[in-house]
């Protein structure tokens, strides 16, 4: 499911392609998924570059800005090949049935047009004219210690329901807040504001090492708590603990019964 890692590797697929291109039409778009006036503005317009904050996806037009947010599925199909390979909760399918938007866009390299497919099986995904980005935290990627630290002394909710707040911090999802919790030994249901110096550290150093890690791997389901481990009923890989789980900020949340405090 798509994670800050999983929008900056389909912004960095794209990137050079989009850069200078022009869209000469759109070949399918579904309403439910692309809001009012997209085709519209999009059509014709020139792409000057794609700028990303969180999961939302920015579209930058010599017309205006289209905002991407991918959902829970959705990814981004050059012609028919995908520019993140498959996601790990995906369908594993990508016949054309589930694009939701489909855009002709002819590169400026010459190379002739290339269809650019919106791919999202659940249909959770949305495009929208000049998304808010101001509402949204500031960015996983590019995230301070002294962002971290503001932003955790001002909730009470718990450590793992913050990290998931895209108002308070923007791109970290269900699979990497466990993650980073997982490497600095924070319990997810510990109130926010409770996490000590030491510990918003450890928890930004977490965030600052690791993310990249996985960003090079290929994406959120390629650290220690992957999938596989999520499902499974398997110890701690760091003290052979037990993995315990519940819901926390309605997500299935996984943790070290031993380690993480």
């Amino acid at each position: 499911m798509p994670e800050v890692l999983e929008v900056e590797l389909a912004r960095r697929g794209v990137a050079d392609l989009l850069s200078g291109a022009v869209v000469r039409r759109v070949l399918r778009t579904d309403d439910l998924v692309v809001g009012p006036g997209v085709d519209d503005l999009i059509t014709g317009a020139e792409i000057e570059s794609l700028d990303r904050r969180g999961k939302q996806l920015v579209i930058v037009t010599d017309r205006g800005r289209v905002g991407v947010h991918f959902g829970m599925t959705g990814r981004w199909l050059v012609d028919d090949v995908s520019t993140i390979g498959e996601l790990a909760y995906g369908s594993g399918n990508d016949h054309p049935r589930w694009d939701r938007w489909v855009l002709e866009v002819e590169p400026a390299d010459g190379r002739g047009p290339v269809r650019l497919r919106l791919h999202d099986p659940r249909r959770l995904g949305r495009v929208v004219l000049e998304p808010d980005i101001g509402r949204l935290g500031p960015d996983a990627l590019r995230l301070t210690r002294r962002q971290l630290a503001a932003v955790l002394a001002r909730r009470m909710a718990p450590v793992k329901a913050v990290l998931l707040d895209q108002e308070a911090i923007a791109g970290l999802g269900n699979m990497l807040a466990d993650e980073v919790l997982w490497w600095s030994g924070v319990d997810p249901r510990r109130a926010a504001r409770s996490l000590n110096d030491d510990e918003v550290a450890a928890l930004h150093s977490a965030i600052k090492r690791r993310l990249p890690v996985m960003l090079r791997r290929g994406g959120s389901h390629t650290g220690v708590l992957s999938p596989d481990a999520r499902r499974a009923d398997m110890p701690c890989p760091r003290d052979g603990a037990p993995l315990m789980r519940a819901t926390i900020g309605g997500r299935t949340t996984v943790w070290c019964s031993a380690h993480q405090r």
